[in-house]
This record gives structure tokens, sequence and C-alpha cells, in this order.
């Protein structure tokens, strides 16, 4: 009897391990990236950059339909997951779609479909779609790059 006790203790454990795993993966990660254009700023665990819009307010979304396919929000099923350098506190969710969308000191957060590899960063000042879209440095503000050259909404 205690056998068995045991057994199914061990596969209680084994289907809450499972299932904490499981949830885990759901979630977005967020880390620091460096860039020797940029200095460090916020991007997936994959090293894709995420970035931030100017028409946006805090805690909502400016950006739907086309500007949404062409920056697809960052999404997660659960709370998102701050790498080492990225401040937890800053990192937020808001509803979008059904889903969550995540944010970061209180700014929703977007990948760029011309990125097309880790470490990419070609969304960085683009105008487009009413506004300007920045990557964000591990505290919180844009990473304003005006004395770059002016990008239009081509890429």
């Amino acid at each position: 009897m205690a056998r068995k006790a045991v057994i199914a203790s061990s596969l209680s454990l084994v289907v809450l391990l499972a299932t904490a795993s499981a949830a885990q993966a759901d979630q977005e990660k967020l880390v620091v990236q460096k860039s020797s254009s940029y200095g460090t700023y916020i991007s997936d665990d994959d090293g894709h950059a995420v970035y931030m819009f100017t028409a946006d307010s805090k805690d909502m979304s400016a950006c739907h339909d086309a500007c949404a396919q062409a920056w697809p929000p960052m999404m997660s099923s659960g709370a998102p997951i701050a790498g080492a350098g990225v401040n937890a506190s800053l990192l937020g969710t808001i509803p979008r779609d059904g889903g969550m969308q995540v944010t970061y000191a209180g700014m929703p957060l977007y990948y760029f479909v011309g990125d097309k590899a880790a470490g990419a960063t070609t969304g960085q000042g683009i105008e487009h779609f009413g506004g300007k879209w920045y990557l964000i440095a591990p505290a919180g503000q844009k990473i304003d790059d005006d004395d770059a050259p002016k990008k239009s909404g081509t890429w």
C-alpha cells in the first residue's frame, strides 16, 4: 500500500512538472542584446528585436490591420519572463485579439517583418503607420537615433 502511494505521488510530481514546463513554454522571455550601432536593447530570447511605436500610448496599441501585419505584436499566453538585464517590474501585458500583448514600461511591443534574422534591427527609426518605431533600452526608454539617416516606411 505504501508503495502505491509513493508511485502515485511520483506520478503526480511528474504531471505537475510537465504542466509547469508546458505553461512556461507559452510565455515570452525578454533578454538584453548588444549592438555596435544602438548599444543594449530588448529582444526575445531567440534574439529577435522588439520595438515600441510612438503612436501607441501607455497600455494601448494603435497598430492594427495592415500595421499589425508589418509589425506583428509580441504575444504571450502567460506572464512574460525577464531574462538577465531585463527589469521584471517593467514587464506587463495588455489584452489584444483574444490574447495578451507584451508591454515594457507600459508600451506594447512588436516585431518587424523586415528583420529577417536574429540580431537584425532594420525597423529602428522607421516612420510608418503614423508613428516612429524604436528599439527599447533595458531601462524602458526608446533608443533614439535621430542622428542616423532617416528611413521611410519601405523595407
